[in-house]
């Protein structure tokens, strides 16, 4: 097939092309092969317009996020623990536990285990494994609203933390550890954080609303 390059001779065709803007972006590169020629258009996803779309936690939240989503992890196997106890004899799960672990069975924290244990039946069990379950799901779904910034997630936060301060509390004045001193600092720190952040909140709304009048 012959090529034909670019004619710039004002022929009747390229006159014809004047008068008709629709094919003057036309070029005839072989015979019976025209190809529209159209102006480069610019890129929508370019990387600024992307990184304009993306979205930054807050450390504080993200942190929360994960201290409740640990937390529900820990409830998970709590319950799934307490169900597979079901239609165990304890004394003997105890036993070969201290064995594994290479504890001394006169030890007082044995002991207190085996005065534990003897409290244990089925359907104690089970009523073990679905308040660990109804907690796992709480904390999951508390990770999750204030992984997303939402402010309902922030509230169930709130609320469900300082309803178990008083017990925390109680239970420091009953015996003081590290555990529940770090665990009750902890809790202290979440509620001081979310108290800000939900008043600060607050207050950007007032200030638009009345930007806004």
């Amino acid at each position: 097939m012959k090529e034909i390059g670019l004619n710039l001779q004002p022929t009747g065709s390229s006159l014809e092309a004047f008068g008709n803007p629709a094919s003057a972006n036309t070029v005839k590169l072989r015979k019976g092969s025209p190809f529209p020629l159209t102006a480069p258009q610019p890129m929508t996803g370019s990387a600024p317009h992307l990184a304009t779309g993306t979205r930054n936690h807050r450390t504080g939240l993200v942190l929360i996020a994960a201290y409740k989503l640990f937390g529900a992890l820990l409830f998970i196997a709590i319950g799934v623990g307490a169900l597979r106890l079901l239609h165990k004899d304890i004394d003997d799960v105890v036993w070969r536990m201290i064995g594994d672990l290479k504890m001394n069975p006169e030890s007082r924290l044995v002991n207190f285990i085996f005065e534990k244990a003897e409290l244990l039946n089925d359907p104690i069990l089970r009523r073990i494994g679905l308040v660990a379950f109804c907690y796992a799901a709480v904390g999951i779904l508390e990770a999750i609203g204030l992984y997303l910034e939402k402010t309902w997630g922030e509230f169930l936060t709130l609320i469900i933390t300082a309803s178990f301060l008083p017990f925390e509390v109680h239970e420091l004045m009953r015996r003081l550890t590290w555990m529940r001193v770090g665990l009750f600092v902890a809790n202290i720190l979440v509620l001081l954080y979310l108290i800000w952040m939900l008043g600060e909140r607050a207050a950007h709304r007032r200030r638009r609303a009345a930007t806004a009048q």
